[in-house]
C-alpha cells in the first residue's frame, strides 16, 4: 500500500471545493459521467486502430445508488488506469497561485474547475470520502484502489477487480443527502447527460404490474446516444426534427421552422435551432437554447455564443471548440466564440431567405410568429439587417404581404409629399383607427399594420437608413396634412373667430393629468369630419419607445399624452356654431374685443416710438403704461373666456362634437359615454 500527499501547492484545495464551488455542486455528476464516457470512447478508438485486441463487450456507463451505505457509484468499462496513471492524473494537481485565482473567480465555479482541471475533484463537493477502483485495459495490469477523505492525504493499494475500467465511489456527506435520492440523480442525468454518446444506465426500467410499479431486468438507459443534431440532414425527415423538438421540450407547441447547423471549418459546430411560435413577450422566451460540448450539456445561458436576438430561438448547439467548463469571461473574449456567433447569424439568415424564396405562402402564413425574431435581429445586428431586409415583410390592412422594395414600388408614386418624402402610413390598431384608415383609403393611400412589440423601434431605424422616408401613424394628423401634396388650404377665419372656437372647445375637453389637449384649425373638405383628434407622431413614438426602452427615454414616458383637437373650418356645423356664438353672446364679446384691440394698439404705438431706444432710455411712464395695458388685456381675455365657457355649457352641439371625436379614438368611456348616448337620443 502507498500513502502520500496529493501534490498541491496549497492545502486549501478541499475547503475551496466545498466553499467556492458549492453553488454549482450538482455539476460533480456531469464531470464524473463525462470522464467515464471519455474513458469508454478512448477504448473504442484504441480498438478501431488495433491497439486493443480484446473484446469490447457492453460499454454502458453505470450510475448506482446505495442509500444504506450512503454511496453513489459511477462505473465504466473503458481504458481504466494503472497505479502510475492515477499518480499522474489524480495525485498531481497544478494548483499554484490558489488564493489570487480564487479571489478573482470566487463566484464562478466553472472557471475554477476548468482552469485547474479539477473535474474529478468536484466529487468532494458532496462527499466525505471518495474511492477509485480501476484496472487498465493494458495486458498484465493490476487493479488499483485509491482512497481519500477530503484532505491532502490519500492511500493507494493493489486490489482485485472483475473487469477493466473504473468505479468511482462517492460516500455522500450529511449535508448532501439529497444526492442519495433517485429523483435528484434522475434530474441531474436528464439535465447534463441526456445526449451523451455512450449509454448511461441508472437502475432498472420499471413497469406497472399487479397494481404497483416494479423493476424489470432491463437496464434503464437515460440518454439518447444519437440525437438528431449528430446525424446528417439528408438522413432526417421533418417528423424526425419535430420528434427531437418534443424530446427537448415535451410541452412545447410544434415549431415553425428548423435550421440544421453543420460546420467543420474554421471551427466545429453542429446543432439544430428551432423557431418557436411566439408573438410577444421577448423575455419569457430566453434560455431555451442548450449548449453542449461533445454531447455534454454545458449551459442554457448562451448570450455570449448566440447573437442576442437568436436567444429567442429554441434548440441545441454543440461545439468541441467551446470548453466544457465555460465561463462568462471566456465567452466574452474568445475569438472562436465570436466566429461561431457570426456564422450562426449568417446560417439563420440564409435559411430564412431560402424558405422565403421557396415557400413564400407558408412564410407569410407564419409571419406573425416569425416577425418578432426578424425585427429584433434587424434592430440589434447590422449584418443580419443587411440580409433580412430582403425577406422582412410588411402587412397592409387588407392582409397582403410585401417586402420593403415591393411596397415602396406600390405606393411611391401616390404617397410622396410635395417635399419628396415617401410617407408610409401605418396603424397599430385597425379597429380603433378605422375612420382614419378609411380617410386614407379614400385618397387611394395604403396603410400598413404595425402592431408588434418592436414596430415603433423598427420604424425609427428604417427612417434613419432610408433617406426621404417617414413612417407616420394614420391618426397623427389629418390625412391631407400627413401627405401634404401642396401648401395647406388657408383657414379663412379671423383671429377673433379662431379665439372663440378655441375657447369654446377647450371648455368642453376632458380634464385629467394623463392627457393634455390643444385646439388647432384646418380647412378640410366640407364632407370631412367637423372635429377630429390626432396625436403628434414624434411625441407619441417617443412615449411608446420609452415603454420598452427605459433609460434616458423614460423622460418621455413620464410626460402626459398630448392630443390635438382639429377643427374643420369648412364644415357646416362649425360655421353654424360660429353663427350661434355671435347670436348668443356677440353683444357681450364684441365690445371686449374692441377694448382689447384698442389696448393692444396703444402698446404697439408706444413700442414703435421706443424701438431704437435701450431699456434704460425708455421713459418710466411708457413702461408703466405698457404694463397697465397688458394687465387689462389679460383681464379682458379672462372675461371673454368666461363668456365662451358659459356659452359652451349651454350649447349641446359643442359637447356632442367633442364626444364624437373622442369616441372615434376609443377615448370616450364611463360616465361621459353614458351622457353621450342620452344626449344622442334626445337629438334624435
Amino acid at each position: 500500500m502507498k500513502q502520500g500527499n496529493i501534490g498541491v501547492t496549497s492545502e486549501n484545495i478541499f475547503p475551496v471545493i466545498k466553499k467556492f464551488l458549492y453553488s454549482d455542486h450538482d455539476i460533480f455528476l456531469r464531470e464524473l459521467v463525462s470522464n467515464a464516457v471519455d474513458a469508454t470512447q478512448k477504448l473504442k478508438t484504441l480498438s478501431s486502430v488495433g491497439e486493443f485486441k480484446g473484446e469490447l463487450g457492453e460499454l454502458n456507463v453505470s450510475v448506482r445508488l446505495d442509500k444504506e451505505a450512503k454511496t453513489l457509484t459511477i462505473s465504466d468499462r473503458g481504458v481504466g488506469m494503472t497505479a502510475e496513471e492515477i499518480d499522474k492524473y489524480i495525485n498531481q494537481i497544478a494548483f499554484s497561485g490558489a488564493e489570487e485565482f480564487l479571489d478573482k473567480y470566487k463566484d464562478d465555479a466553472n472557471a475554477i474547475i476548468g482552469h485547474f482541471g479539477l473535474g474529478f475533484y468536484s466529487s468532494f463537493m458532496v462527499s466525505k470520502k471518495v474511492e477509485i477502483y480501476s484496472q487498465s485495459y493494458k495486458e498484465g495490469s493490476k487493479a488499483v484502489k485509491w482512497s481519500c477523505e477530503g484532505n491532502p492525504d490519500y492511500t493507494m493499494e493493489e486490489t482485485t477487480k472483475a473487469d477493466r475500467g473504473t468505479d468511482i465511489v462517492l460516500y455522500i456527506d450529511d449535508e448532501n443527502v439529497a444526492f442519495l435520492e433517485e429523483s435528484k440523480i434522475t434530474e441531474l442525468l436528464n439535465k447534463y447527460c441526456k445526449f451523451l454518446p455512450v449509454p448511461i444506465a441508472f437502475g432498472k426500467k420499471k413497469e406497472w404490474k399487479d397494481g404497483k410499479e416494479q423493476e424489470t431486468a432491463e437496464d434503464n438507459i437515460v440518454n439518447n446516444v444519437e440525437p438528431a443534431w449528430v446525424k446528417k440532414p439528408a438522413d432526417l425527415t421533418d417528423e424526425d426534427y419535430n420528434k427531437f423538438y418534443r424530446e427537448l421540450y415535451p410541452y412545447g407547441e410544434e415549431p415553425l421552422f428548423h435550421i440544421h447547423l453543420n460546420v467543420d471549418y474554421p471551427f466545429n459546430l453542429t446543432g439544430i435551432l428551432y423557431f418557436p411560435k411566439v408573438k410577444n413577450n421577448i423575455e419569457l422566451q430566453r434560455n431555451k437554447i442548450q449548449l453542449y460540448c461533445n454531447q455534454v450539456f454545458v449551459t442554457d445561458s448562451v448570450e455570449g455564443i448566440v447573437p442576442e436576438f437568436l436567444t429567442l430561438l429554441h434548440g441545441v448547439i454543440d461545439s468541441p471548440d467551446i470548453p466544457l467548463n465555460v465561463s462568462r469571461s471566456y465567452l466574452q473574449s474568445d475569438g472562436n466564440v465570436k466566429k461561431i456567433s457570426s456564422h450562426i447569424t449568417k446560417k439563420v439568415a440564409d435559411r430564412l431567405q431560402e424558405i422565403f424564396k421557396a415557400e413564400r405562402t407558408e412564410f407569410e402564413n407564419k409571419w406573425d410568429s416569425l416577425k418578432i425574431f426578424i425585427n429584433y435581429g434587424m434592430l440589434t445586428d447590422e449584418k443580419f439587417y443587411e440580409r433580412a431586409v430582403k425577406f422582412n415583410l410588411f402587412k397592409n390592412t387588407d392582409g397582403k404581404y410585401f417586402t420593403a422594395e415591393e411596397y415602396k414600388t406600390l405606393v411611391e408614386s401616390n404617397q410622396t409629399d410635395k417635399d419628396g418624402n415617401l410617407i408610409y402610413l401605418y396603424t397599430n390598431d385597425a379597429e380603433q383607427q378605422f375612420s382614419y384608415i378609411e380617410a386614407a383609403k379614400a385618397k387611394g393611400y395604403g396603410v400598413l399594420v404595425m402592431d408588434g412589440q418592436l414596430d415603433v423601434h423598427l420604424a425609427s431605424m428604417l427612417e434613419q437608413k432610408n433617406e426621404k422616408s417617414r413612417y407616420v401613424r394614420v391618426d397623427s394628423d389629418t390625412i391631407d396634412n400627413i401627405i401634404l401634396k401642396e401648401n395647406a388650404a388657408t383657414v379663412e377665419l379671423t383671429a377673433n373667430e379662431q379665439n372663440a372656437l378655441s375657447s369654446i372647445f377647450k371648455a368642453e375637453l376632458p380634464e385629467d393629468k394623463e392627457n393634455s389637449y390643444w385646439v388647432s384649425f384646418a380647412a378640410l373638405d366640407a364632407e370631412s369630419m367637423p372635429v377630429m383628434i390626432t396625436q403628434q407622431e414624434f411625441m407619441r413614438r417617443m412615449k411608446e419607445m420609452a415603454a420598452t426602452q427605459g433609460g434616458m427615454m423614460s423622460f418621455y414616458g413620464q410626460m402626459p399624452n398630448s392630443y390635438n383637437l382639429v377643427v374643420n373650418t369648412n364644415h357646416a356645423l362649425i360655421k353654424r356654431l360660429l353663427e350661434n356664438t355671435e347670436n348668443s353672446i356677440g353683444e357681450k364679446v364684441n365690445p371686449i374685443n374692441q377694448q382689447i384691440a384698442a389696448l393692444k394698439q396703444m402698446v404697439e404705438t408706444i413700442n414703435e416710438a421706443n424701438k431704437d431706444k435701450k431699456d434704460d432710455e425708455i421713459a418710466e411712464t411708457d413702461k408703466e403704461l405698457i404694463k397697465s395695458n397688458n394687465d387689462k388685456v389679460a383681464a379682458l381675455e379672462k372675461d371673454k373666456e368666461a363668456l365662451y365657457k358659459e356659452f359652451a355649457k349651454g350649447e349641446d352641439m359643442v359637447r356632442q362634437l367633442v364626444d364624437l371625436a373622442l369616441l372615434a379614438n376609443n377615448m370616450l368611456k364611463g360616465e361621459a359615454l353614458s351622457k353621450f348616448v342620452k344626449r344622442s337620443t334626445s337629438f334624435i
